[in-house]
């Protein structure tokens, strides 16, 4: 099963409580909650896709950056880590986003990309509001 190009599909794998397979245009992966919070941990969690998407957002960025620059970049690597901390009105999301970039760079050039992974869509994404629009659809013929 391929999904749209411009859409992700989840449906239970049968192989555990909470398994999922997600489907990504021609992708296919697994997800799943950990053995701790009763899943069977055969696929990351959904927190650890949020932050995988944040990670390689942020990596794919500082690249595109430092390429079009021609700036010695040799390897990226970035580290994430979610919590959640108490807030006034509820729990404030809080995303931890390590950065190690390993080249000949200028501490000019390092404080600039540390910009830039700022700008990555899926940071500004996490940023701003959003809103979350779901409709239960008609059950599928048998």
């Amino acid at each position: 099963m391929d999904a749209a190009p411009d859409q992700v599909v989840v449906r239970e794998s049968g192989n555990a409580p909470y398994g999922q397979v997600v489907f990504a245009g021609h992708h296919v992966t697994g997800a799943d909650e950990p053995e701790r919070a009763g899943g069977h941990d055969t696929g990351m969690s959904p927190y650890e896709y949020l932050l995988a998407a944040l990670g390689a957002c942020t990596s794919m960025t500082i690249r595109m950056y430092a390429d079009r620059h021609a700036w010695p970049v040799r390897q990226i690597s970035v580290s994430l880590r979610h919590l959640a901390e108490s807030g006034p009105a509820g729990p404030i999301d809080r995303f931890e986003r390590r950065i190690a970039l390993t080249g000949p760079l200028t501490p000019e050039q390092r404080q600039r990309l540390l910009e830039i992974a700022e700008k990555c869509p899926v940071s500004r994404t996490l940023q701003r509001p959003s809103h979350v629009v779901t409709e239960l659809v008609a059950e599928p013929a048998a």
